[in-house]
């Protein structure tokens, strides 16, 4: 027999070396024989990305097709960038432009960790159409959960739910004139479990680029927010500084604020902020503070991403105003908005003012808040968010007096202790639909209505700070512009049924009566009557705020009652907007 002249010390070595390896292979497959778990970025099998001297590095779509690199360059995405969208961290991958940087979904085992209520993915579709699958997450105590991922196309898909759209495509006969979409897409996870993988559908044309686990606001609380209404032209603005008054609704001992660049083709740089509390006007009670981002002074924001500030030590005062003060010191020609605030603000002679305890510098003013989406104050027992439209938003409500329905609602939880004290979200829109979008979500456009609250939830409620209940409050605007009463219906049960799949508690309240409004005429009151009457017998939420009930006439059910009616017969004046918010069971919140 021949021996090996291997030595028995040789060979225990040997085996100490390969031990690891052999259990690392094991634990890397599951029960099946696939292979376990690796970075997305071990698995990208595709390339999207080419350089546009190069088109032919890349295709994408398997036709040839791909995204350009300098658009995404102009776009603020840059290899290895990480981007905040709807409160979750994405990465755009680390390549160059012709090297594989995405995975075409099928099936496989993805390692994602930490705890959250939601896995964020950044994705397109390459088929033309809506791509669909299936997957699962792996939690660290053994357990699993269905998720299904749906990704629009990425030349067809809706602009009004994209984050990003890129003026052109990249071809091997030439570059197109044509928007490129990117989508972040969020499904729900098993709350308060570690997530330690992500099984990804099996959907042909499905593309995953970016993907991680949206963790949970713990210690904040949304004290104010507005939705993004439009992307409008202004100023521009170079070297100004923008001091934005915002009212809270409930307090806290510490601040961070949040800025969307929803809707833009290009990022926008914040040179510095401040918050104070509001004196009078543009004035502040004691020096502003000034806020950082990663540590920073200031922080470019990519197109159609967010940015929050630091945590500061501030003492938020409940029910008040604070001036939050932002220099943009590269020029702005246009910039996301909430178009009606109600509020009047401020904007500087040229220079960095965010410092100015004095109004002195702030010489014109503003009625929108560009970019500014969100408060949150520390501590706090969460918050409700209010999705409606013009109504919700404080049309026709006094200027400055912060009378809008929801604001009196606040007040009433600040002053009662049957309930916590929650934050209270507006996220009204004026003019804004349940099913139908005014604003189509891209470009600069003068209609400031918005996406419709189906193409928006997501966003304004789902992603908001420490969100718990949410109260639909639309259709008014659906119906006086030829919607059907089964159309709202359909898309309140929708509504109701994603914030139910996210754990929310779903409320929903009565379309108004507006007889005497131009568009508000008998067959458009009909179909009101019918989305009511099915609020009221349907359980779809887990409660109805009977508004028109408040506030119809008794004598002309179909007319506003003249004592709540702000003159235009749409719109309740400010004792009408009380009596929505008084007539509000705070229990159901």
């Amino acid at each position: 027999m021949r021996r090996s002249g291997w030595s028995s010390a040789v060979v225990l070595a040997l085996l100490a070396v390969l031990a690891p390896a052999a259990s690392a292979r094991a634990a890397d497959a599951d029960g099946a024989g696939r292979p376990g778990p690796l970075p997305l970025e071990r698995l990208f099998d595709n390339t999207a990305v080419s350089d546009d001297s190069r088109p032919g590095e890349a295709d994408f779509d398997g036709s040839g097709a791909s995204l350009s690199a300098q658009d995404l360059g102009a776009a603020g995405w840059t290899p290895g960038r990480t981007l905040t969208v709807q409160g979750a961290r994405l990465t755009w991958p680390r390549r160059q432009a012709g090297e594989p940087d995405n995975v075409r979904a099928d099936g496989q085992a993805v390692r994602v960790t930490g705890r959250g209520d939601a896995l964020a993915f950044l994705v397109a579709g390459t088929d033309g159409g809506q791509v669909s699958g299936a997957g699962t997450v792996a939690y660290a105590d053994g357990t699993r959960s269905p998720y299904r991922l749906t990704a629009p196309d990425w030349r067809t898909g809706p602009l009004a739910t994209k984050v990003v759209a890129l003026p052109h495509v990249n071809t091997p006969g030439g570059q197109l004139t044509e928007k490129a979409r990117l989508y972040v897409v969020t499904v729900p996870l098993t709350p308060e479990r570690e997530v330690v993988s992500v099984r990804l559908p099996r959907a042909a044309g499905l593309h995953v680029f970016a993907l991680s686990v949206r963790s949970v606001a713990r210690g904040w609380t949304g004290s104010w927010a507005a939705s993004t209404s439009g992307c409008t032209a202004v100023g521009p603005w170079t070297d100004r500084t923008l001091r934005l008054v915002v009212h809270t609704s409930t307090g806290g001992p510490r601040v961070r604020l949040r800025f969307d660049n929803t809707f833009a083709a290009g990022p926008v740089r914040i040179g510095s902020a401040t918050v104070a509390v509001q004196a009078a006007g543009a004035e502040a009670r004691g020096a502003p503070v000034a806020l950082s981002f990663g540590g920073a002074a200031g922080v470019e924001v990519p197109a159609g991403a967010q940015a929050y500030s630091d945590p500061l030590a501030f003492e938020v005062p409940a029910d008040a105003n604070l001036l939050v003060s932002f220099h943009l010191p590269q020029a702005v020609p246009a910039a996301p908005v909430h178009r009606l605030a109600q509020q009047r603000s401020y904007i500087s002679e040229p220079g960095d003012h965010t410092a100015d305890g004095s109004p002195d510098a702030y010489t014109s003013v503003l009625t929108s808040w560009p970019l500014l989406t969100g408060v949150d104050v520390g501590g706090g027992p969460g918050s409700v968010v209010l999705l409606g439209d013009s109504i919700t938003d404080g049309d026709k409500s006094t200027l400055d007096a912060n009378r809008r329905w929801p604001n009196v609602l606040a007040t009433r939880l600040l002053r009662q202790d049957v309930v916590p004290h929650y934050g209270v979200l507006n996220q009204g829109i004026s003019g804004n639909r349940v099913v139908t979008d005014r604003y189509p979500g891209d470009g600069v456009s003068t209609d400031t209505a918005g996406v419709s609250a189906l193409h928006r939830f997501d966003r304004d409620v789902l992603a908001q700070t420490s969100v718990r209940t949410a109260v639909v409050f639309e259709g008014v605007n659906d119906v006086r512009w030829g919607a059907s009463a089964e159309q709202v219906i359909a898309g309140l049960r929708e509504l109701a049924d994603r914030g139910h799949a996210r754990g929310l508690r779903m409320l929903a309240a009565t379309i108004l009566p507006c007889e005497g409004e131009a568009r508000c005429t008998a067959a458009v009151d009909a179909e009101r009557v019918a989305v009511n009457e099915w609020l009221r017998d349907a359980e779809t939420f887990e409660g109805v705020l009977d508004f028109d009930a408040v506030l119809r006439d008794p004598q002309r059910p179909a007319r506003i009652l003249p004592e709540y009616d702000s003159g235009d017969h749409l719109h309740p004046g400010d004792a009408g907007l009380a009596a929505l918010a008084e007539s509000v069971d705070l229990r159901l919140l």
